[in-house]
């Protein structure tokens, strides 16, 4: 009854997201914010037709599900722009994955522990957890022709990638931690993490490779249909998973690499083709995930926060990440009007979700973790969801050219 309900209400929403499309986009609405919405209505805090747990007591299903989700998005993020284009911002990407995102992690465990009083494991725990930026809610910025109308083509490039490369390589951030509040030594984490991103890189590279190979013969001997190929880059992306779950490694990271693999060797037609189908995949599997995690949320647990948990949401959204980016706009080569649009949209979502519940799983976290992760996760969605046209609207005023007297 519970799984069927949820098929109905993500079925029904999607059609609807698909008859609205464009003009959603333009609303202060997204997605994931309008399947959270449905699911606290048909959850047990409302009408109570989806009687799920409490993420704070079952967060098993959870990992699973942002685990599929995260690797269709990564690999929809890899496939999004032509390869050439990716390479041209690799280095205001890698300033935000090797400064920005770990200093992210620091400034939520300072929040944490000031104001929840959390100890330096657990809240190093929240802090890696929170750090990565979501490319699942990062897609409702980026994509879409209102984006595309409104924000450069450099700065939706800069948070798709970004996106895409730091829910993996937050893994080492989230390791440090374990180590920090469970058994697991500083040098064993070092050795996992070297482990688990080398063998990502190597298993994304080789099925890429393959993957983009096979399809480019099929093409060339008349063997591939079109119907096959719409699906094709989201089977690979549960291949490299699964064959990543299998060696131990990184399997978001995987993907993700595989997807740039993909995009190298199957240039052309195909490329283009496929981009746009992930794309529409990964806008409509977010709504029956986000329909559940808002009827698992744990109210109680928030409660039992109190006004510290308020504070800590506001203020993770506040300063996790804003000021970092606006620290960084010179070395980023970001003018003020884009340092202060890609500071603000650097949401929390699924990412955060699927290393909470991984957290849990290896340390058994307290609960208390996983109410504060959650609670940023619900105000990023429910922040970001509504800011998101009005900021592409307030960023297209800003650099608008000025209209001098003599043109008035």
């Amino acid at each position: 009854m519970t799984i069927d309900l949820l098929l109905l209400a993500g079925g029904v929403l999607g059609i609807g997201i698909a008859a609205l499309s464009t003009r959603l986009r333009r609303l202060p609405l997204s997605e994931p914010l309008v399947g959270l919405a449905v699911g606290v209505l048909l959850g047990p805090a409302v009408l109570g037709l989806l009687p799920l747990a409490p993420l704070t007591e079952d967060h098993t299903w959870a990992h699973t599900a942002t685990r599929l989700l995260l690797a269709i998005s990564v690999m929809s993020v890899a496939l999004r722009y032509p390869f050439g284009a990716a390479r041209s911002r690799l280095r205001p990407v890698l300033i935000l994955l090797a400064v920005a995102m770990p200093v992210m992690a620091l400034v939520t465990a300072g929040l944490s522990a000031a104001l929840l009083g959390l100890g330096l494991g657990s809240a190093a725990l929240l802090g890696a957890a929170l750090c990565p930026t979501d490319p699942v809610l990062a897609s409702n910025v980026v994509t879409g022709t209102p984006a595309e109308e409104d924000l450069p083509a450099r700065d939706r490039q800069i948070l798709s990638l970004e996106s895409g490369a730091n829910d993996g390589l937050a893994l080492p951030i989230v390791l440090l931690a374990v180590a920090l509040a469970g058994p697991l030594t500083g040098g064993a984490a070092v050795l996992e993490s070297l482990w688990q991103v080398a063998g990502a890189v190597a298993v994304g590279a080789l099925l890429g490779w393959l993957g983009g190979r096979a399809l480019r013969s099929g093409e060339e001997h008349g063997a591939t249909d079109p119907g096959p190929l719409a699906l094709f880059t989201v089977v690979l992306a549960f291949a490299v998973l699964g064959l990543s779950g299998i060696m131990k490694v990184d399997g978001v990271l995987a993907v993700f690499v595989c997807g740039l693999a993909f995009n190298v060797v199957a240039t052309g037609a195909e490329r283009t083709t496929d981009a746009p189908i992930d794309e529409a995949v990964n806008r409509f599997l977010v709504v029956p995930l986000f329909i559940a995690l808002g009827a698992a949320l744990p109210w109680s647990a928030w409660a039992e926060l109190g006004t510290a948990g308020v504070a800590l949401a506001v203020g993770v959204l506040v300063l996790r990440r804003l000021p970092v980016v606006l620290l960084l706009r010179r070395p980023l080569g970001l003018g003020l009007p884009d340092a202060l649009h890609l500071g603000w949209f650097g949401p929390i979502g699924v990412s955060a979700i699927f290393y909470l519940s991984m957290e849990a799983e290896r340390l058994g976290a307290e609960p208390t973790v996983i109410a504060a992760g959650t609670l940023v996760v619900a105000a990023s969605t429910v922040v970001h969801g509504i800011t998101a046209a009005p900021g592409r609207a307030l960023y297209r005023r800003a650099t608008e050219p000025k209209e001098s007297p003599t043109q008035a």
